[in-house]
């Protein structure tokens, strides 16, 4: 018979993992992909554990221990894709960022590691305050994240990036904990635009900013300030919406 306390530490793992998420499931042309078709399956496929470390290439793609890719989805610029938690909800307080990195010309998407200055914004959903009475996350409990790839997209080859920030004990040293993933993507019917600000991961984000910055309970955040660039472009496309478990949908 197992004892008590071996009982007590299994139940607090269960709790601790159901709490946890993947985005395994790419959305493309109104089609929910297989779990790991078009995403790079990451390190946290089965454990479900965040990163932590913004100075380490997991916080690119978190595919470190990962030794195959994914398969390459053909998408038009200005059409709309996402991407579906699983095997829960984002349970955690925090706010959404996707960026997308072309790869550079004559090179596979898919033997591309993403390194380098070249990821640019074209969704988030942020957080909501009023000057310090109450800060709510509209990304809390959303099943999927859906978002439009702007049109003015260069055609190419893409990854597209996900991350989650979970916010909920940001105010401890590499509190605040990333659910990330990255899909393959061929843009075509592409636009002339000129994607920017690039930053590169590891590098858009630090240590003093991300960790040890925000207690989203007390004192209640004034303000919010998004992690990252701003959004491409600044108007027009990269709108999009967030869907939530029951259906209703959240407009951004």
């Amino acid at each position: 018979m197992k004892s008590l306390s071996a009982l007590v530490a299994a139940a607090v793992f269960a709790a601790k993992a159901s709490a946890h998420y993947v985005f395994p499931q790419f959305v493309a042309g109104g089609v929910n992909t297989t779990a790991w078709e078009f995403v790079r399956q990451t390190n946290n496929f089965q454990d479900l554990n965040p990163v932590t470390d913004v100075t380490t290439t997991d916080v690119r793609c978190y595919t470190s221990l990962q030794s195959g890719t994914a398969s390459t989805t053909t998408v038009s610029a200005g059409s709309t894709v996402g991407f579906i938690t699983s095997p829960t909800n984002m349970y955690h307080d925090g706010v959404v960022n996707v960026y997308m990195a072309k790869a550079p010309s004559g090179t596979d998407v898919a033997e591309w590691d993403g390194s380098g200055e070249v990821w640019f914004k074209i969704f988030e959903v942020t957080a909501v305050t009023n000057g310090g009475t109450s800060i709510t996350f509209p990304a809390t409990l959303l099943t999927e994240v859906n978002f439009q790839i702007p049109a003015e997209t260069p055609a190419g080859q893409y990854l597209i990036r996900i991350e989650q920030i979970a916010l909920h004990v940001a105010e401890t040293f590499q509190g605040a904990q990333f659910y990330i993933a990255c899909a393959q993507v061929e843009v075509t019917n592409g636009g002339s635009g000129t994607p920017g600000p690039l930053v590169a991961f590891p590098g858009a984000y630090t240590v003093r900013i991300l960790c040890s910055s925000i207690n989203i309970y007390f004192p209640i955040p004034a303000t919010y300030t998004q992690p990252g660039p701003a959004v491409w472009p600044a108007v027009g496309s990269g709108s999009g919406s967030a869907v939530r478990r029951g259906g209703r949908t959240l407009t951004m």
